[in-house]
């Protein structure tokens, strides 16, 4: 597995490892499923291809534990072009505090200080083959970075009819046990998040989630309110890094259950 930002990784995440227990039953558990749920698996990949073009898996570049950067496996619940379109959908964000900041950063795409004076106040640079001062650049990146870190949109419009009910029976997470018989993923854990959210959580106090394996299941998941805030969110991660443990592990796993049968968490 790749590495990313290693230059800020406190000492305790280079010699990170899920310990024998937790690995063998992690292990056992993933192979039962499969077996288990195969031919499940084979009728979602026929309908997800009849249904749309494009892969029956999604892959993906997550970051998980010790900021190890692995291929993530989900069956694909979205358009093709979902990627492309996640911006368009940034005001829709559940995870947005205040939900007009992107439009006040368009409107302000031109330097203020620029159209005081009549001239560049500062150096020109070209972003993306666009022109903009040093200044009124180092101010909207400043801005940018007071958006959420996480993305998630309810109800979102790119999910296919298939992936609509294969999300809401948490049978689009089933590839993802061959992640944990790779080692890549634990049965429980903290999600594994895509790169853009991970180069966010780099601080100590914010990169102490990746103390725990990253997992398909976990606090968060069980949690009432899966929209909850940001802040919120870290919390619960950060919070199974200092209290995992066996019990722990059955605890969420029998709650995670319950949870999948209870509709109205969806």
């Amino acid at each position: 597995m790749r590495k990313i930002i290693d230059n800020n990784k406190p000492e305790s995440f280079k010699d990170f490892r899920i310990g024998f227990g937790k690995r063998s039953f992690d292990v056992i558990f993933s192979v039962l499923a499969i077996l288990v749920s195969s031919p499940f698996m084979l009728l979602i990949g026929i309908c997800i291809k009849i249904e749309s073009k494009g892969p029956i898996v999604y892959k993906s570049i997550r970051v998980g534990s010790g900021y190890d950067m692995f291929t993530f496996y989900k069956f694909r619940s979205m358009r093709r072009t979902a990627e492309a379109e996640r911006e368009k959908l940034s005001d829709l964000n559940l995870y947005l505090i205040n939900k007009h900041h992107n439009e006040s950063l368009k409107k302000q795409s031109v330097c203020p200080e620029c159209e005081r004076l009549g001239r560049k106040c500062s150096p020109t640079l070209y972003i993306e083959g666009t022109e903009i001062c040093e200044n009124w650049y180092l101010e909207l990146k400043k801005r940018m970075s007071d958006l959420p870190t996480f993305f998630k949109v309810k109800d979102d419009p790119r999910v296919t009819w298939v992936g609509r009910i294969i999300r809401r029976t948490n049978l689009d997470e089933l590839p993802q046990f061959f992640n944990v018989l790779k080692g890549d993923m634990s049965i429980v854990g903290n999600r594994p998040l895509p790169l853009y959210e991970a180069e966010k959580l780099t601080s100590d106090q914010l990169a102490y989630r990746f103390l725990a394996p990253a997992g398909i299941t976990g606090m968060w998941q069980i949690s009432h309110n899966r929209f909850q805030s940001e802040e919120d969110r870290i919390k619960l991660d950060n919070m199974y890094a200092m209290v995992s443990s066996p019990k722990k592990d059955l605890e969420i796993v029998l709650k995670t259950f319950l949870t999948v049968l209870d509709r109205h968490n969806y």
